[in-house]
């Protein structure tokens, strides 16, 4: 069931309800966790029920280790060390086990040897990536006496399964989130409101944007050999943002359900195509997995109190694990690695960066900012720029289907100059048609002709105005100090967009694949 289909449309009222009703009227909290987490178990097996028996035992697994944990002291290490290696070896099974059987393969028939292994048929089950990191990080988070063993295993359950964030996340952290569930939510007028106006901005830039943009994206990137260089670029400019608005949306509409209902789930972006380097940008996107991946995994390896290329090789583990956790296919491997080596190249080279600045006037030493160092405005933007086209670039190889046709499009981005020469030299009669073919602008090969890029290009910009304004607050509180004629003008126009402007067409969102 997912968020953006008439069945979740009938499912939650039904959950709002009977989540109060036991609230005011039952008022025992025990109950009203177990009547969320009945909907929360069913709002997964709506994907298939029978991969329920892997998240409960996921469930039971992390669930008796931390309580095992806590009474037997000396063999805390063996106990999540069963823990860790049960559940990832659940994840490798289902995720990886045919990616690894093929590179296995791969190397058996480079070697002229007949054995094989054998692939498997199995359905990748949906958020099992999600809710065993979060999982996982339990078990971790009680080893090092972060938080207490939790006794009621409906509570833990609730805390695994809970159903706005349990497919695709935000990915909670034990002290966050569990704790919440042992109070009852009283109905907050605010709350409820704030929710819904969260809730509905994470539809919009799902069904409007975000599908509006993939059009283009799976157009341009499943009919690879029709693609020029120009339209494998705009495709990765788009899908920078397609999956921004779809994930972002996703996490939009999590938050704000969750919200209705009394809890507040961390916040998963932070205006990331804002930020001035790559480093900083995983501290703006996805931010529940980044900050995941810095606690349990980058910190335990060193961080960055190590020497310098030990710390550049953690930058590596740690991108190139991340990369895998997005997919079984070596492209997403090849993503994350050369996320790392961005991160790297900047460490290594932030010295003399510093020197040029201030050699050239754009920056000077100032120990009472951040870094040590002003920069001057304008070099901000350059910075930010550099930053977002290092992130498209590296969205290629992301949204390739696979290896070869990644190799197919680094071959056709060395053509843009040409292509680009072409359109210039077009003249005013040919301009348009040059720019059409430069960019595959055609409905019955890219789904798009130019009132679709146009309008695609109009949406993107409103995200970043958007962004932009909400730079230091989020967007409902801004709304909510507006005169009402304001207030509800934007209500409107966000309805009237959600209900008109949408893409027509279900799309799942990008991250269930994860």
């Amino acid at each position: 069931m997912a968020f953006n289909s008439v069945q979740f449309l009938i499912f939650f009222p039904i959950v709002f309800l009977s989540y109060f009703f036991c609230s005011y009227v039952i008022k025992k909290n025990i109950v009203t966790q177990a009547v969320l987490l009945s909907f929360s178990l069913f709002f997964y097996a709506c994907w298939e029920p029978a991969y329920l028996i892997l998240i409960l035992i996921s469930v039971a697994i992390t669930y008796s280790s931390g309580v095992l944990m806590e009474s037997h002291e000396k063999h805390k290490p063996l106990i999540l060390t069963v823990s860790l290696v049960s559940n990832l070896l659940i994840l490798f099974f289902f995720k990886y086990f045919n990616f690894a059987g093929d590179t296995v393969n791969w190397f058996l028939s480079k070697s002229n040897s007949s054995a094989r292994v054998p692939a498997l048929n199995v359905l990748l089950p949906v958020g099992i990536s999600f809710y065993t990191f979060q999982a996982l990080g339990y078990s971790i988070d009680v080893y090092k006496g972060k938080v207490k063993a939790e006794r009621n295993f409906i509570t833990y359950a609730l805390f695994v399964t809970f159903f706005p964030q349990l497919v695709a996340g935000p990915i909670e952290r034990t002290g966050n989130l569990l704790p919440q569930f042992k109070v009852d939510h009283s109905f907050d007028y605010d709350r409820i409101t704030s929710g819904l106006k969260l809730a509905a901005w994470g539809f919009f830039e799902k069904v409007v944007v975000a599908d509006r943009l993939a059009v283009y994206v799976n157009g341009i990137y499943n009919n690879m050999e029709i693609a020029t260089g120009s339209s494998i670029l705009m495709g990765a400019f788009f899908f920078s943002f397609q999956v921004l608005c779809d994930f972002s949306g996703y996490s939009d509409i999590a938050i704000g359900v969750a919200r209705i209902l009394g809890f507040d789930l961390m916040r998963n972006f932070r205006r990331p195509f804002f930020s001035k380097s790559i480093g900083e940008i995983w501290n703006r996107w996805h931010i529940s997995l980044s900050s995941w991946f810095k606690d349990y995994l980058y910190f335990p390896l060193g961080g960055s109190r190590v020497s310098t290329a030990r710390h550049c090789l953690n930058f590596m583990i740690v991108m190139g694990v991340s990369g895998f956790w997005h997919g079984a296919a070596w492209h997403y491997v090849v993503w994350g690695l050369m996320h790392g080596v961005y991160q790297s190249v900047g460490l290594l080279t932030t010295p003399l960066r510093r020197k040029a600045l201030v050699a050239c006037r754009l920056g000077s030493y100032d120990q009472s900012v951040k870094g040590g160092l002003r920069i001057k405005r304008p070099w901000q933007f350059v910075k930010m720029a550099v930053t977002f086209m290092l992130f498209v670039f590296a969205a290629i190889v992301f949204r390739a289907n696979n290896m070869a046709d990644y190799g197919v499009a680094l071959q056709k981005l060395l053509l843009i100059p040409g292509e680009i020469g072409s359109v210039l030299t077009a003249g005013a009669h040919g301009f348009v048609e040059a720019f059409r073919a430069a960019l595959v602008l055609d409905e019955s090969v890219s789904g798009y002709g130019i009132k679709h890029f146009a309008a695609a290009l109009f949406f993107v910009f409103v995200l970043l105005a958007v962004d932009f304004i909400t730079r230091k607050e989020r967007g409902y509180e801004i709304i909510k100090r507006q005169p009402v004629l304001v207030r509800w003008a934007c209500y409107y126009v966000l309805v009237f967009a959600i209900l008109f402007l949408s893409v027509t067409g279900k799309t799942e969102f990008v991250y269930f694949q994860f």
